[in-house]
């Protein structure tokens, strides 16, 4: 159904049975029929919300019941549930007192998208990164054995979570220890955010098929009427006929398709229907009867309920308003500039067509990264990896070794996850590799676990790596188009979420010097040295102070590492007052570097100096803009520092005043 019967306008709905639920504890007496409807209800909350402010939706939905039969049975919080990546989170977070909540879920002071220790006892573990649950559950095993406990650990895992390696490491580790009280559930939804990839995936795809077969189909029903057809206690042979039939898969296959999980030493249960209530409570109270660790491998469909959403998951995986009705964004995107993904992708294709040696890696993020269209006109040449960043750098580095040309396109945050190949195995033997950071700065509604803000600091202190930020789409283009073209070393490139600037194209591309900035403005009292996107936000901010009879100069860094000293020691002879503006941690960031080098040229006791970016705290959810404002890189904070700098004002908010 499209939900064309929940469009009233009246935010005060009533929903007949979730209204009732304050907690877990309100569902033990809930009888078969209301929890049915509870994830009626549930589903229609999010639909309802969520169509209204956006967020995270065809996960949510996928796992409605779940969420519904894990509250049902367990104990939480005192039993652990723990959702791996956590975007998935919005039934259990309606379930354990946050109903009301939810029209607030990823704004500006109102409830995380994800699970968050401080928002709920029930959010048992912050998660937002993927394949971390089955590390954190075994954690939390073992911390309770140790305590003589006997509560039980339920991590729930989607099957794209299991394309990374962590989730391999714990479970070697769990089986090893024949964790008991353990029940780890594979939601198998076929999707990370896009369709999941793999040899993972495929011997999961078996098993599916297997289990909806027409052959095990056909044998069920035939057995279910056979039994409930007998005289005298067919009503209760009924129901054990339930119970038999769901076994009936692995009576009649030959090879046992749950080996892979039996050899990492689990008990392996399923595959069930991940939306039959009935089969689900049946399955998990099994799981909790059996001596040492469970695997229940449960089918779902993700954007389930929503017509929609289940046709084109991927899109809506993250949305922003829709129209119930139709399944159309409300947010209008005509007129507006390109984003920096969508320029990224487009030029990335453009030179591959070029270069027949560029080669295209992403790790399960082709939409977010950009790299669709270079998936459908050059696939030859492109690689989704799965949710393996690891792997991705060190495939990109033997790639580089046999004489191609690698860009990585990733998120920043995701970066981090590949720390130690990209300086192992790649620094280390100065590999031509491109590292294309998407999503680099404030990110927005997804919060902490998401804003790109760390690697200008993480990536600077690794020798031969080189480090670029253009000032807009077209600048972008450039860089590309000079980093896979350059070959010395390996190099990143970060640029924002969202549209560019809005400035002309160029069909021609050019190559940039090498570790040199630009002058964009001229001024007198100072001049900001920024970064990326600040550039934009300081030229606003000159035009600000000019109001205010204050001259200001804005330069265009473009290289973070190599800098471009040169021309910022002029910039310390031009300017009595130098501000470096950045969207990453001012520890270990661009503004860092720069005193170093006025520290090393003698030029800090002739001059004035400030670095603004991100203070030494983690950043919550809120709007890209909202963000910003708060961290005073808006067009207007960092005017009014710049104002209260100049006048010799000594406390500068969120700034490393020297």
């Amino acid at each position: 159904m499209k939900y064309l019967d929940i469009m009233e306008n009246d935010n005060k709905k009533n929903y007949s049975v979730l209204d009732k639920i304050n907690g877990p504890e309100d569902l033990k007496t809930l009888t078969s029929v209301e929890l049915i409807q509870l994830c009626a209800d549930i589903r229609e909350k999010i639909v309802d919300a969520i169509s209204v402010i956006g967020g995270h939706f065809a996960s949510s939905l996928g796992v409605v019941e779940l969420t519904v039969a894990l509250h049902y049975l367990f104990q939480s919080p005192q039993d652990k549930i723990i959702w791996d990546t956590g975007h998935q989170s919005y039934p259990h977070k309606l379930l354990t007192g946050r109903r009301n909540d939810l029209d607030t879920v990823k704004q500006l002071g109102g409830i995380s998208g994800f699970p968050r220790r401080y928002e709920s006892p029930h959010d048992i573990f912050a998660t937002g990164h993927a394949s971390t649950s089955l590390s954190v559950a075994f954690g939390l095993a073992k911390a309770r054995d140790a305590m003589r406990g006997n509560e039980h650990i339920i991590p729930i895992i989607g099957d794209g979570a299991l394309s990374g390696g962590i989730a391999y490491e714990a479970l070697n580790n769990i089986g090893h220890y024949k964790t008991k009280n353990f029940t780890a559930i594979l939601n198998d939804n076929a999707f990370s955010i896009a369709r999941s990839v793999g040899a993972m995936t495929q011997y999961l795809t078996k098993l599916r098929k297997l289990r909806n077969s027409p052959f095990i189909r056909k044998t069920e029903k035939e057995l279910r009427e056979f039994m409930k057809g007998l005289p005298i206690v067919g009503n209760s042979i009924g129901k054990a006929a339930e119970t038999l039939e769901q076994g009936l898969t692995f009576l009649t296959v030959p090879d046992k398709m749950g080996v892979l999980f039996e050899e990492f030493g689990f008990n392996y249960l399923g595959p069930i229907d991940g939306h039959n209530l009935t089969e689900l409570i049946s399955y998990l109270n099994l799981a909790k009867e059996i001596e040492g660790p469970v695997l229940l491998q449960v089918i779902t469909t993700k954007g389930k309920g929503y017509e929609f959403a289940e046709e084109d998951a991927t899109t809506f995986h993250g949305v922003t308003p829709f129209d119930v009705s139709t399944g159309k964004m409300l947010k209008s995107t005509s007129g507006a500039p390109p984003a920096y993904t969508t320029v990224f992708g487009n030029t990335l294709v453009e030179l591959a067509k070029q270069d027949e040696k560029i080669v295209a890696i992403t790790a399960a993020m082709p939409d977010g990264t950009g790299l669709v269209k270079f998936s459908k006109e050059i696939p030859e040449r492109y690689y989704d990896v799965g949710i393996a960043e690891e792997h991705a750098a060190i495939f990109a580095a033997g790639l580089a070794v046999g004489g191609m040309k690698p860009v990585v396109a990733i998120y920043s945050t995701f970066l981090q996850r590949a720390f130690d190949p990209v300086i192992h195995d790649i620094c280390l033997q100065n590999l031509p590799v491109v590292f294309c950071l998407d999503r680099a700065g404030l990110v927005g509604e997804d919060g902490g676990a998401f804003h790109g803000v760390f690697d200008l600091s993480y990536l600077s202190c690794i020798p031969n790596m080189s480090i670029m930020a253009p000032k807009d789409e077209n600048e972008l283009r450039h860089m590309l188009f000079t980093s896979v073209n350059w070959g010395k070393g390996p190099a990143a490139i970060r640029y924002p979420r969202g549209s560019g600037v809005g400035v002309p194209l160029d069909l021609e591309f050019k190559t940039l010097p090498w570790g040199k900035g630009e002058i964009v403005k001229t001024g007198k009292e100072l001049v900001f040295t920024a970064v990326g996107r600040m550039v934009s936000q300081c030229l606003k901010a000159a035009e600000i102070l000019r109001k205010n009879g204050i001259e200001a100069g804005v330069i265009n860094a473009r290289f973070i590492k190599p800098l471009d000293e040169d021309l910022i020691l002029k910039a310390s002879h031009d300017y009595p007052c130098v501000i470096t503006v950045e969207e990453n941690m001012l520890q270990g960031g661009f503004g860092n570097t720069v005193l170093r080098l006025y520290n090393e040229h003698s030029r800090l006791n002739d001059i004035s100096f400030t670095s603004l970016g991100i203070p030494d705290q983690f950043i919550e959810h809120g709007s890209s803009s909202a963000l910003l404002k708060e961290c005073g890189l808006d067009p207007e904070g960092i005017a009014d520092t710049a104002k209260a700098f100049l006048s010799g004002r000594k406390t500068l908010p969120l700034a490393v005043s020297l």
